[in-house]
This record gives C-alpha cells, structure tokens and sequence, in this order.
C-alpha cells in the first residue's frame, strides 16, 4: 500500500525530485473515495481508544505552500473525528504578547494533552522558512532553529506524543490554477490575498526552505512525509492512509489499558456490592 513518502533522517530532500502529480497509477476517483471513508471510520475507532486510554497524544503538523490544501486535508481526513478529541491550530503571523517571548512558546502552550490530538495548520516551522525567506531575523538564528526544534519535538516524543509531519507538495503551475480559479468564482474570492501573488515571487527560495528543514528536521521521533498533493483525493487518500497506519498498531495496547481499568473498577464495585452498602437515611433531628 503506498503511502505518503517518508523522509528518513539524515536524507538531503531536493523537492524537485518529488513528482506532485503522483497517483501510483491509481486513477478510479471512487474506489480512492470508498477507501478513505473506510479509513476515516478507522480513524475515528482509533480516537476513541487513545481519548479513553489516556496514555498517547497525536500532533499532525501540515505544511505547504498556499492553496496546497492543508484546510481539505483536515476537512476530508477528520470527517469522522470526534470534536471533543480533536483540536485544529492555524499559526499566522506571532501576536505582540507571542513576540515577547521565544517562536516555540506559542506553540509548546497549545501543544495536545494525553488523549487528545492537535493538528497544526501551519507550525512552528514558519520560523525557518517566511523568516528565512524574507530575512526576517540573521540566517545565524534560524540556522540555529533546527537544533532548537529536534530537540522541542523530541522532548515531546519522550512524553508520549505521536508526532506526524506531512508537506503537501504541488507545483507552481498548479498553485497558479487554484489562485485563479478562486479568483473567477466569486464564492471563493474571500480566500483570496494579493500577498498570495506576491508570495509567487519567492517560490525556488520557499522550495530551498522547504527542502533544508524537512532535511535537518526529519526523525525516528517526529518524521517528515512529502504528499504529492496536485490530485486534492490522492493527497487526502495518502495523508489518512500514513496516520491509521501509524496508529494502528498502537490499537493492542490502547484496548489493553481499557481491559485492565475495567477488570480494576469492577473488583470496586464488587467489593462495595458485598459489602451491602445501604443508603444513609437522612437525619430528622431539629436545630432550635
């Protein structure tokens, strides 16, 4: 089964290697449909067991230029996440309180509780790509951010957390189409930013960006996978196929902690059962 393409550590990414057009010859639209609602429903079991089991959490980061879909992929790939478990993150430019402090308070503030799952729409590595881009701080700093951010999602991984890192890979022609298709039909102008044209301008430096942090910042721990996301139901059918087949097989050991609580409760409530507890009748002494 083909997955989204898994960066190993230590690996130098050049993008232009990655064909955004990918589909792995597979051409049927509705039988890719009928498997990612298969998946989704996996999906949303494999929530509940790691919302009950208290023990994991899950981060999904999606990366990637504008239009590559990070906002479909959550809407076509969450559809039947239970809310309550799931929280969404948008990251744009850093608030006046944000910019007092270090880039990755933000983010460790908002970071998923056990049980929970965050995805991140845009992350923490805004910090060594539109910084380093528009020379926004001395590339001395950002350089230094791959370090600062192995480290930061390692701590994470130390304490339980599933950490999954996807960029949505499409082409500058395809970006071109989305823009101007947003731009001809009027219910999708909202969307639109005369900044997204600009940021056109910048494409072959965002590629390099792109391609150094997911060199240096892919891990055992917390990995890097590239998307070919020109086909919007390829890159939702791969995205949902990576994360159930990173979770799965954390489905025993979920189902076992639950067991275990189960058999602990009941041993209580036999034990209360024997020992016949009766409700206390209520006292009918009068206070002067």
């Amino acid at each position: 089964m083909q997955l989204a393409w898994k960066v190993a550590e230590g690996s130098k990414v050049r993008l232009k290697d990655y064909d955004p057009n990918f589909v792995d010859k597979y051409t049927d639209r509705a039988l890719a449909s009928a498997e990612l609602e298969k998946l989704s429903e996996e999906l949303g079991v494999l929530q509940q067991l790691l919302a009950a089991a208290q023990h994991h959490s899950v981060l999904i980061v999606l990366q990637g230029m504008d239009t590559s879909g990070k906002d479909g992929t959550i809407r076509q790939v969450m559809a039947q996440v239970n809310p309550l478990g799931c929280e969404v993150r948008s990251f744009k430019g850093p608030s006046s309180r944000e910019q007092v402090h270090d880039y990755l308070w933000r983010i460790h503030r908002v970071v998923p509780g056990r049980g929970m799952i965050s995805i991140f729409n845009r992350s923490h590595y805004e910090d060594v790509l539109v910084v380093r881009v528009h020379n926004l701080v001395p590339e001395t700093v950002w350089r230094q951010r791959y370090a600062a951010i192995n480290n930061f999602e390692q701590m994470l991984a130390q304490n339980d957390m599933i950490i999954l890192k996807f960029y949505l890979h499409i082409s500058f022609e395809e970006q071109e189409q989305r823009l101007l298709a947003r731009q001809e039909d009027r219910t999708k102008a909202w969307k639109l930013s005369s900044a997204d044209w600009v940021e056109r301008k910048y494409w072959n430096d965002y590629q390099q960006a792109y391609g150094d942090a997911l060199s240096r910042c892919s891990t055992d721990e917390a990995p890097w996978y590239i998307v070919p996301a020109n086909r919007k139901w390829y890159r939702n059918l791969l995205v949902a196929r990576t994360l159930v087949s990173t979770l799965r097989p954390y489905r025993k050991e979920w189902q076992a902690k639950l067991v275990k609580r189960g058999e602990q409760e009941l041993a209580r409530i036999e034990k209360v059962q024997q020992a016949g507890e009766r409700p206390v009748e209520a006292s009918t002494t009068i206070h002067s």
